[in-house]
């Protein structure tokens, strides 16, 4: 009998070693990671500049509460705030962590403007963490079944849709923020409008509300910028981010600008771990490689590639709805549910996985060599070529 909570299902394969773009299992067999660690390890297993920084901060100092001052904390929130135009930081241990202190940023904003029951317009299809506000702020019915009561103070509107934003708008006085993925990734790796991002920086602007930016997953360079807002000519009010920031060491952001930067006041937030020694120079590594390398723009660059190479091998598959991605995050929505390729692509020697139930999600690192590429790209091909659904 496990000693381990079920919350995972059964779990068949054991990793025990990566390098690069490949781990592998118990058995010596080896795979190349198509999902780094759920868009985590953007530079890959076993990064020197990261395992360097773990060694020296570990030989150093592993952790003391904020009640004093961490250099290595101060020394990662400038490099944030520099790539990211934002102005301050808030560190947590998790993505869901960062996005709680968004939700509790924008609930304080609207109750200090004398708001009653602020209210963050958030979308269909959304995932923004487990905890009971990123939950109820979660648009997946499967993911809340069983946790109800969720929490009040949020109203959801279809992804990549102004005008239903604007009905919002209309019915609700109490709102005070919107909260959004740039690219959704639980969601089936769904890419908005062009347009769709600046219009809701344009509308937010217009009602005086807070445009807050889930980049939990999009973050760190995963879409070909260091963050996605990046692509467009505008800045938010608040964007999250962990997943990549740490390359595997559990890490959370919260960084906002402007006027929300300073909504938070001695003891509105806190965490103990959060902002630790080990975790942010660690993370500090992360962003100076991807800041200082061409890897962002080899992201981009891959991306498209892989994507075209996609839409030619695809191109007469019937059972392809769509094929869909930035940078390296590339999703392929089939006609059926899908799951079972998960398992088939591992006897390929490869790691990927299926989400929203139709769509291959494909998360790679950013150092993929072009023959691990060519191979990833056409093991997928041969999956969904063969693919017979049992439905």
């Amino acid at each position: 009998m496990s000693t381990l909570m079920n919350t995972y299902g059964e779990r068949t394969l054991t990793l025990t070693k990566g390098a690069g773009s490949r781990v592998w299992d118990d058995a010596g067999n080896s795979y190349i990671d198509a999902i780094s660690g759920i868009a985590v390890c953007g530079l890959g297993h076993s990064h020197a500049a990261v395992t360097r920084a773990l060694t020296e901060q570990a030989d150093t100092l592993l952790h003391v509460s904020n009640l004093y001052n961490i250099p290595p904390q101060k020394a990662l929130a400038d490099k944030l705030c520099a790539v990211s135009k934002m102005d301050k930081v808030f560190f947590s241990n998790s993505g869901a962590e960062a996005n709680e202190a968004a939700i509790k940023m924008a609930r304080k904003y609207g109750n200090d403007k004398g708001t009653d029951t602020p209210t963050i317009v958030v979308m269909n299809s959304a995932f923004h963490g487990r905890t009971m506000a990123t939950l109820t702020a979660t648009g997946n019915a499967n993911a809340q079944k069983g946790f109800e009561p969720l929490l009040p103070g949020f109203v959801r509107a279809p992804f990549n849709d102004i005008a239903a934003i604007e009905v919002l708008a209309a019915e609700h006085k109490n709102i005070v923020a919107v909260l959004v993925e740039p690219v959704q990734g639980e969601g089936g790796v769904r890419v908005p409008d062009e347009q769709y991002l600046p219009q809701l920086r344009a509308l937010c602007d217009r009602h005086e509300w807070l445009l807050m930016l889930d980049e939990i997953q999009t973050g760190n360079g995963r879409t070909g910028a260091y963050f996605a807002y990046q692509h467009y000519d505008f800045l938010p009010d608040v964007v999250t981010t962990a997943k990549g920031l740490g390359n595997g060491v559990p890490i959370g952001a919260c960084l906002a600008h402007g006027p929300a930067a300073d909504i938070f006041g001695p003891g509105n937030h806190g965490s103990t771990f959060g902002g630790n020694p080990l975790a942010c120079h660690a993370a500090s590594a992360v962003v100076d490689t991807l800041t200082e390398s061409n890897l962002m723009a080899t992201v981009a660059e891959r991306g498209h590639q892989m994507l075209q190479a996609f839409e030619q091998k695809l191109a007469h598959n019937d059972m392809v709805v769509d094929i869909r991605g930035q940078g390296l995050m590339i999703g392929i929505e089939l006609e059926h549910p899908c799951s079972e390729l998960v398992a088939k692509a591992r006897e390929l020697g490869l790691l990927i996985n299926v989400t929203a139930g139709n769509t291959v999600r494909l998360l790679p690192t950013f150092i993929m060599t072009d023959e691990e590429t060519d191979t990833l790209v056409n093991g997928v091909v041969e999956l969904i070529a063969n693919f017979q659904p049992t439905e």
